[in-house]
């Protein structure tokens, strides 16, 4: 998803082998894999993502690193780590569906309150 280069070594599943003679393509049996990479680009660069929340999602996503490593990284508990990206996830999707982000969270503070 960072590297503009990705799509390019990612299989497309619905492509016939390589060995197989062409023949005409349906484009209603196409996969979305490409459609989807770009859209989540277009939501990390303009979606309203803290600091903390973009590098969570990175380092989860991006590189793969387990929680308790970006939670000993950032000198944070796990507990921030999780919440940082699951209200990052949260914000991208309600972005790329059009949405207000509501968070769930605030929700429970209020009630505990």
């Amino acid at each position: 998803m960072w590297s503009p280069q990705a799509a390019y070594g990612i299989r497309n599943p619905q492509a016939p082998d390589a060995d197989m003679p062409r023949g005409s393509v349906d484009p209603r049996t196409g996969g979305t894999l490409f459609a989807h990479l770009a859209d989540v680009r277009w939501a990390w660069a303009r979606c309203d993502l803290s600091t903390e929340e973009r590098r969570s999602l990175f380092l989860r996503y991006g590189l793969d690193w387990p929680d308790p490593a970006i939670a000993a990284e950032d000198g944070v508990t796990d507990r921030a780590v999780r919440y940082r990206i699951e209200r990052g996830v949260g914000k991208l999707a309600a972005w790329l569906n059009g949405a207000e982000y509501i968070d769930g969270y605030d929700e429970e503070l209020e009630q505990s309150a």
